[in-house]
This record gives C-alpha cells, sequence and structure tokens, in this order.
C-alpha cells in the first residue's frame, strides 16, 4: 500500500460513524473515537485509514479470506461472470452453479446434491427445514427434535440461535424456537467441569458420545430428527474432537435413525487441513453446511449439501403438492457466488494449500506449545490445521478462565503491534478465555512467527 487513498478518508470515517451499524461492536465508543475502516487488503496483510499495516491472523476476523487478499483471478472470474449473468433465481440453474456443484461434490464422497444461498446461517435454517419436513413426511410429525452441542454455534437467526451452544449469543433474543434440545460439549480440557472426573483420550471421546445418547433416550428416540455438530467448535473456544467421539456419534446416529448434520460454516474448503473438517473423522454425515472460505469471502454464497438418500424424500411422490422443499433463497441465485468459489478452489489446488495449511498447522501448535512452557497463564493449545486456539487460565491446577478483559488486553496489545488475533467473545458466560488463530491457509513460517512474537509480547506485557 502506498499511503494514497481515493476518497477523502476523513468524510469516509465520518460517513461510518454517522450511519453504519458496526457487527458485534459497542457503538458508544465511537461518539469520541474513530471507528476502523480496512481499505486495502493483500496477501495476509490489511492496511487501515491511517495507513497501518496489520498482518491479519483470523482470515478476514471472521475465519473466511482462506486463500488471501488481492486474488485478481477471483475477482476477474467475478466480473466476467456478472457481465455474462448476474442473477436468476435459483429455481433455474446456471453455468457456475452447475459447474461448481460437480466440483464440490468430487471432494465429498457420499454426498451428492447442493443447495445455494447467502450465508452459514441459511445454509443451516436449510438443513433444519429439511429435517422438520422429513419428520411429517414419513414420521407423522415425530421426529422434529434437533439436538445441538453445548460450546457450538450455528448461525444469527432465530432458528439458529435455537440452536445455539453459546448462552451469550442467545441472552435478550428469546423466546427460541421449540424442539432444539442441547447435549454436552467434548471439551477434554474441561472434563473435571462436567462432573465426569479425570477421563482423558478415548475414555473422555466415548463418554461425552455416550452423553448424545442419554438425551436422544431421555427425549425418546422416536422424536429425534437431527443432531447439529461442528467438526471442530469454533467460537466456542476451538475444541477439537477427542479420540473416539466422531465414530461413536455415528454409531448412535445410525442406531436411532438420526440425520447427521456437520456445520462446516468454518472448517469448510481447507481451514483444518483436509477440504472438510469432518473428513479427518472417516465419518458419513447427511447433511454439510458451509459458507465463509467457500470463496474467501470475494463473493457471498453458502451451500447445503445432501445425500442423494436425503434429496430422493423430497421426490417420491410428484402429485403431492407439498412433497418438495418449498424453500427458496433470493441471493442463492447470484452466479457470483460459484463463479467465485470454483476459482477459490482452483487456488487450493495448484497452490497446493490443503498440504501447506497441514504442514504450517503442525508448526504452529508446535510453537504455540513452546509459548505454553514459557507462559503459565497458557493453559491449553489445540486445533487442527490452521485452526488454532489457546485457552487462558489464572491458574493451571484449579484451571481457572483468565478474566476476559485481560484475555482482551493481550487482543489488544497485539493489534498494536499490527498483528489481529481473536478471542472467544460473548459466547460462554465465563469461559471467554480463549486466544483463536485462523490466519490464510498461504501462511509462512516467517507469517507465523510473527504472529507469535506478538502474543508472547502481548502476553509478557499484560501478564507478567
Amino acid at each position: 500500500m502506498d499511503g494514497k487513498f481515493d476518497n477523502d478518508i476523513q468524510a469516509v470515517v465520518d460517513a461510518d460513524r454517522a450511519h453504519v451499524w458496526h457487527h458485534l461492536s459497542q457503538h458508544k465508543p465511537y461518539e469520541t473515537t474513530d471507528p476502523r475502516i480496512i481499505v486495502e487488503g493483500k496477501g495476509m496483510r490489511v492496511w487501515d485509514q491511517h495507513g497501518k499495516e496489520h498482518l491479519d491472523a483470523v482470515s478476514g476476523g471472521v475465519w473466511t479470506v482462506n486463500v488471501g487478499y488481492g486474488r485478481e483471478s477471483i475477482a476477474n472470474a467475478v466480473r466476467d461472470q456478472l457481465i455474462k449473468l448476474n442473477y436468476f433465481a435459483g429455481s433455474a440453474g446456471s453455468i457456475p452453479g452447475a459447474l461448481f456443484s460437480e466440483k464440490l461434490l468430487s471432494k465429498m464422497p457420499g454426498l451428492s446434491r447442493a443447495y445455494y444461498c447467502n450465508s452459514g446461517s441459511e445454509a443451516n435454517e436449510k438443513a433444519f427445514k429439511m429435517v422438520r419436513q422429513i419428520a411429517h413426511k414419513r414420521y407423522g410429525g415425530k421426529k422434529t427434535k434437533i439436538l445441538y452441542r453445548d460450546r457450538d454455534y450455528h448461525g444469527t437467526t432465530i432458528g439458529c440461535l435455537s440452536a445455539g451452544g453459546q448462552d451469550e449469543r442467545n441472552m435478550q433474543y428469546g423466546p427460541l424456537a421449540p424442539d432444539f434440545i442441547r447435549v454436552p460439549h467434548c471439551l477434554e480440557y474441561r472434563a473435571a467441569d462436567q462432573g465426569w472426573g479425570d477421563l482423558s483420550g478415548e475414555a473422555y471421546g466415548q463418554r461425552a458420545a455416550d452423553a448424545i445418547e442419554e438425551v436422544i433416550l431421555r427425549e425418546g428416540p422416536d422424536t429425534v430428527g437431527g443432531l447439529c455438530l461442528e467438526p471442530v467448535t469454533a467460537g466456542g473456544g476451538v475444541i477439537t474432537p477427542p479420540l473416539g467421539y466422531w465414530q461413536r456419534v455415528q454409531e448412535i446416529c445410525k442406531k436411532y435413525d438420526i440425520l447427521l448434520h456437520i456445520d462446516e460454516v468454518v472448517c469448510g474448503v481447507g481451514r483444518t487441513g483436509t477440504w472438510f473438517g469432518y473428513q479427518h473423522y472417516g465419518i458419513q454425515p447427511d447433511f454439510v453446511t458451509m459458507a465463509k472460505g467457500v470463496a474467501s469471502g470475494y463473493a457471498a454464497i453458502a451451500v447445503c449439501v445432501t445425500t442423494e438418500e436425503v434429496f430422493n424424500m423430497f421426490k417420491d411422490n410428484a402429485e403431492d403438492p407439498l412433497n418438495y422443499f418449498r424453500d427458496i433463497s433470493t441471493f442463492g441465485g447470484c452466479t457470483a457466488g460459484p463463479a467465485a468459489a470454483l476459482e477459490n478452489m482452483r487456488i487450493i489446488e495448484d497452490e497446493a494449500l490443503l498440504e501447506n495449511t497441514t504442514a504450517m498447522g503442525e508448526y504452529m501448535l508446535d510453537q504455540l506449545a513452546g509459548l505454553q512452557d514459557k507462559h503459565a497463564v497458557i493453559g491449553d493449545v489445540r486445533g487442527k490445521g490452521l485452526f488454532l486456539g489457546a485457552e487462558l487460565v489464572s491458574d493451571r491446577v484449579s484451571k481457572t478462565p483468565a478474566a476476559e478483559k485481560l484475555v482482551q488486553a493481550v487482543v489488544g496489545d497485539c493489534n498494536a503491534q499490527g498483528v489481529i488475533i481473536g478471542a472467544t467473545n460473548r459466547s460462554v458466560p465465563g469461559y471467554n478465555n480463549t486466544l483463536c488463530f485462523s490466519p490464510a491457509l498461504i501462511a509462512t513460517k516467517d507469517d507465523i512467527d510473527q504472529i507469535l512474537t506478538s502474543v508472547d509480547n502481548a502476553l509478557t506485557k499484560v501478564f507478567g
């Protein structure tokens, strides 16, 4: 960046302050301070209105810009497509929609149908609606309950909040939708909080999965139609599943005829080092939802993918006017999304970014473990690929969570050093204490070293 702007930057800041309602933000401070405006990005770096450079370790703030900023080939693909055809409702097809679905599903054995929409929340809503419609079509309206996991997050709509395991995000938005039932989380580091003693490894994984079966038996298996889980929990603390967990979850779903819905909105399209997070664990879902990294933020696109078996349930009686999936997503008909997503996947393949994600993820996790040895405030480090977290505690023996204001002070100090990291925020009461890292899949060792040097400095400054 050369520090020059095409606009009167102060006029832009003033317009933002006067008219823009920012996400996840308390706006009172903007009465006396300027909001931050990000004006340019290139690779893994962004520049604000002051020309200050930041290394972005959270891929656009919310795990989205997987292939980095400034990809002209994606921009050109979108431009070319918009000139040809920008939009037609999803009741008809489009060339990029057809071609991207074919490319995407070639990476997802056992899944065969893609339903386009415009956000992760909306993709999850589609899966919830499918489960409910199947309950009425096949089970006399009984299997309407959808299980979700403590600490998981599935979106911002009322339906998605109803399936949300982060209580602070749900507060003041009730009453929520009925028949969404919570199951326990699978964070081994916090097993003692669940009353399961000092279980670890596969024993803990089996216990956490068995807890799901206990909920199913309590509710009645004939009332439960779906189970919605993140492959790696994101905003609830970057929780990687314990050994034995996913295999047992799959067994339980098959045993009780429950549709398995994997929410890949964060993990999907390379974030964990495979195309999809669930592919690490040898399971076969009935639904997979995705958004953020599908087009790396270059266009809005989300997808709800299903098996052919699920798809066939909505066309088995063409004479019944209610038999098909009676749903529409207006912006699911935009062609920019699949056009960008096709080029995004090409980049990941041609630049071997899955392999880079695996290698750099292992390096970063190892370096985080080194910081854990140095700083007693780091109680646990965990993650998969370039999706990592460090849980901060005031005491390692008791595992008492570090004060949220101190965790945020670490984030603030890193930002002052020119590195943007994240932290669990307004999620789980008393447990907003995990630093979050999700650099772009193009990250190098030098990038990771810069990120962790800033964290090292910040921890020393904030905690001593």
